[in-house]
């Protein structure tokens, strides 16, 4: 499966629309997995109408109405590979043994937000965690990101996650 890995869209706030490359990865993914910081659920409606299937979770900046629609975390088997989708994950310091301590009975792969730091470790204990970056706010960082990978049977649990870039429009650049 071809799945896109998004976090930390705070839309309207950061951007009006997603970037164009987000949109092209969205029509292009069997799945669409979002860890959280939506900030309005117009997005929440606009990707379950274009996506091929959702797998999403809450963030702390969510509204209750969000909240309502969506669990703080989102679990799910993606072609044999157990999935959690989880917003928060604490500081980067002792985050792989937190989370094999949270997940590693129960998932192969973590996607996780919040931070807009893009990352990509596995636990002492196998567990994958991938945090996308924002697509929209890049805070620190030196470029607004988003991933995609490749998740199955048939490439024995995870293949080509991808790290991409956004490129900002010509006008919106210092």
């Amino acid at each position: 499966m071809d799945v896109l890995l998004l976090a930390d869209t705070h839309w309207p706030r950061r951007a009006r629309s997603l970037p164009a490359a987000v949109w092209d990865a969205v029509e292009a993914a069997d799945l669409v997995v979002h860890a959280g910081d939506w900030v309005e659920e117009g997005l929440l409606d606009e990707l379950e109408a274009r996506a091929s299937a959702l797998l999403a979770c809450w963030g702390n900046n969510d509204p209750p109405g969000l909240r309502r629609r969506l669990p703080e975390v989102a679990r799910g088997v993606v072609d044999g590979v157990r999935v959690a989708v989880v917003h928060e994950t604490g500081a980067a310091s002792g985050r792989e043994r937190r989370l094999d301590a949270a997940f590693a009975d129960s998932t192969d792969l973590v996607v996780f937000g919040h931070s807009h730091i893009p990352w990509d470790t596995t636990t002492g204990r196998g567990v994958r965690l991938l945090n996308p970056g924002s697509p929209t706010d890049r805070r620190r960082q030196p470029w607004a990101t988003f991933m995609t990978a490749r998740i199955g049977s048939e490439v024995e649990g995870f293949a080509d996650v991808e790290l991409h870039r956004v490129e900002r429009p010509a006008a919106h650049r210092a």
